[in-house]
């Protein structure tokens, strides 16, 4: 339950982030932002599975606060593209 509560936490910070270097005004609370970060991580994650494989037995690769950054930032272009 513990690292559910850690993951969102790191959500946030990954989504402010985003948010910050992303251009234009974003309008979303902070539960939103918490979500665009974890999703950015998985999206993060999947850019990285792209370059070099996890460790056996791993589901997801480790994609790093810099990954997770540049996947938010991702989720937020396309997220502006669709609205």
């Amino acid at each position: 339950m513990f690292h559910l509560i850690w993951m969102f936490i790191i959500g946030i910070v990954v989504g402010l982030l985003a948010r910050w270097f992303t251009p234009g005004a974003q309008h979303m609370g902070l539960l939103m932002t918490g979500i665009v970060g974890i999703v950015g991580s998985y999206i993060g994650g999947f850019i990285a599975r792209l370059f070099s494989k996890p460790a056996e037995g791993q589901m997801f690769h480790p994609a790093g606060i810099i990954l997770s950054v540049i996947g938010a930032v991702i989720l937020l272009v396309i997220m502006r593209y669709i609205q």
